[in-house]
């Protein structure tokens, strides 16, 4: 099995794909060995601000040090220019709220995986052709789970994850599971400000290890 595929059979196994940015390192850091330590092996690092790279690039050297079986990914990635720096940086895998086609061909041919971002069955379709079988589904909050029952007959070679306006309760996991999605991408509503502000990340740990327990009983079959 090659690293594409251990990274993407992790995601579909995990079936919770964490994300978040902030601008401090030291921040940065202990958000992600909270969620290392509530079970979580793949998180999302948004490229949302101008310490991103930095950050980044320190939280790669932390997880070569204490944590080398996480996959670390990078999102909101929407450049060429931004993915090369980012998989120069060490990413695992890169994610888009869009599908470039610029973007799509670069990272096919360094050998990494891609997620790119599609929000019409046009944009899947594209993205399918283009030889992504996994997209984001974005923003979640607009689709919901009705359009992946609807869509998911055209694209059953295509993995779906929603991502914007999850929410971590069980009726909200719930509608998304059994509307047949792989996984949930989840950022404020698990990482929230207010957690964050108060460096509760005891608590980040707790509710994401709780939160994973939840997405095992919903998907587990009888």
């Amino acid at each position: 099995m090659n690293t594409q595929e251990i990274i993407i059979n992790t995601v579909k196994q995990q079936k919770l794909m964490p994300l978040f940015y902030h601008a401090d390192e030291s921040v940065c850091i202990e958000v992600v060995k909270a969620l290392y330590k509530a079970g979580i092996r793949t998180v999302e690092f948004t490229n949302r601000g101008d310490a991103a790279l930095h950050n980044f690039k320190a939280l790669i050297a932390e997880r070569n040090r204490s944590m080398p079986d996480l996959f670390l990914a990078v999102g909101t990635i929407r450049t060429v220019n931004q993915a090369n720096d980012f998989m120069d940086a060490g990413a695992d895998f890169l994610i888009s709220p869009v599908f470039d086609a610029a973007i799509c061909k670069l990272i096919q041919s360094k050998n990494k995986w891609w997620i790119p971002g599609c929000m019409t069955p046009t944009e899947v379709h594209v993205a399918e052709h283009a030889g992504c079988h996994f997209v984001k589904l974005f923003p979640g909050n607009l689709l919901g789970p009705a359009f992946v029952s609807g869509i998911r007959v055209l694209f059953p070679n295509v993995s779906f994850m929603p991502t914007g306006g999850v929410e971590p309760n069980r009726q909200n996991l719930q509608s998304w599971f059994d509307a047949g999605v792989s996984a949930v991408g989840m950022g404020s509503t698990l990482i929230t400000k207010k957690l964050i502000e108060e460096k509760q990340f005891t608590t980040i740990e707790n509710n994401t290890r709780e939160l994973l327990e939840t997405i095992k009983a919903i998907t587990t079959k009888a």
